[in-house]
């Protein structure tokens, strides 16, 4: 069973800075085209939004950033940019890991790896293995994931092992089989780019995440964009079916005497 709380079986601690966010890191081929470059040149300006939100997330506490790199939908792009995808990954692994390490934060990928290149399922791997003692920031990229994926992926493991739950089985019994059983569920989910849908991105992990959209496009997302989506998500009220009445007696009964 997972270490960590369903939203939909209990009431997940709250605290004024998100323990996990999610993102969707959108806008890369947009922010190019508006400066009359090739998409490429977005997703590698891209990477700079993502070093800063890694530093901002360390910095702020955030114990897990969850990014959707790669969808399980996005092999159908152009093939030249998917393929500069896969090598900018590459060259992620190659170029990043060793400061993950020194920095504390620990490297998982999620996603199926069945059409990725061995070398880059080599560089997974070892990238893996090397940051895995480290608490400070886990740091997920989805890279081939898709939610539904996940889902029937966590059914099909978990009846490999335990066969006898074919008939009946429930929340607890399917978690630990999900791609982020490791992870607890995300309290706030940040979208770049305008767009406002979850593109089969964490589809049991977002039962009751907060949903963010902003129109900011991924390459310019900083720092400063991070604290203003926090800001947002402290002004909202995670109830978990609750009405306002009792989240407010709830919080009345935990101050201090």
């Amino acid at each position: 069973m997972s270490e960590h709380q369903s939203s939909t079986l209990s009431i997940p601690p709250v605290g004024a800075i998100p323990r996990h966010i999610a993102v969707i890191m959108d806008g890369n081929g947009r922010w190019a085209r508006r400066r009359f470059l090739p998409r490429v040149a977005g997703h590698r300006k891209g990477m700079e939004a993502v070093r800063a939100t890694v530093r901002a997330c360390g910095e702020l506490g955030v114990e897990y950033l969850t990014l959707f790199a790669f969808s399980s939908e996005n092999w159908r792009r152009p093939k030249e940019e998917v393929n500069f995808l896969m090598q900018l990954f590459v060259s992620m692994l190659e170029q990043e890991v060793m400061k993950l390490r020194d920095n504390g934060i620990r490297l998982k990928v999620v996603g199926s790896r069945e059409r990725l290149e061995e070398r880059l399922v080599r560089l997974i791997e070892q990238a893996e293995t090397l940051t895995r003692d480290n608490r400070k920031l886990t740091l997920t990229v989805a890279v081939n994931y898709g939610g539904r994926w996940d889902i029937i992926q966590a059914v099909q493991r978990m009846l490999q092992a335990q066969p006898e739950l074919a008939t009946q089985f429930g929340e607890t019994d399917l978690a630990p089989y999900l791609a982020m059983s490791y992870a607890p569920e995300p309290d706030l989910f940040i979208r770049t780019g305008g767009e406002q849908r979850v593109s089969n991105f964490l589809l049991w992990q977002l039962a009751y995440t907060e949903l963010y959209f902003t129109d900011i496009l991924w390459p310019d997302f900083d720092a400063r964009a991070l604290h203003q989506a926090i800001l947002w998500y402290q002004q909202r009220e995670r109830r978990f079916g609750r009405t306002s009445e009792q989240l407010a007696e709830t919080l009345e009964r935990r101050k201090p005497a």
